[in-house]
């Protein structure tokens, strides 16, 4: 545990979640797993929070309040100091039009929330990070 904890400590994961309740949830799941995270509400605290926070890795739903995480998605591509970010899109989104619509604006992953469990994210995030 104290290797992987080494290994995580350094690495920042921004949280784009509006649902309270899960982003509890994955907020204490991956501080447990050793990363810094910070969590935002919306697409527009995503815009300032991945440019002041400069995460390694951004965990992004998609339907959002104010900016939908496909334009958060679509801004950070095409914003120099972060378009190389890993970004991780975790929705609720199941049809394969959302999918490709995620992919064609160059996401690194996309999962289903009701797809997955939790160590299915955090199994995708280490392997993101190379960890």
């Amino acid at each position: 545990m104290e290797e992987t904890t080494a290994t995580t400590q350094s690495k920042r994961i921004l949280l784009v979640e509006d649902d309270d309740a899960l982003a509890n949830t994955y907020l204490t799941r991956l501080q447990a797993e050793g990363f810094d995270v910070r969590r935002v509400a919306n697409g527009e605290e995503a815009l300032a929070a991945a440019r002041e926070y400069k995460p390694n890795l951004v965990v992004l739903d998609a339907m959002m309040p104010k900016i939908s995480g496909f334009d958060v998605l679509d801004i950070l591509r095409n914003t120099p100091e972060t378009a190389n970010l890993k970004i991780v899109m975790l929705t609720a989104l199941s049809q394969d039009s959302d999918k490709q619509r995620a992919q064609g604006l160059g996401v690194d992953d996309y999962m289903v929330k009701s797809q997955v469990v939790m160590s299915d994210v955090v199994d995708r995030i280490k392997y993101h990070l190379g960890i």
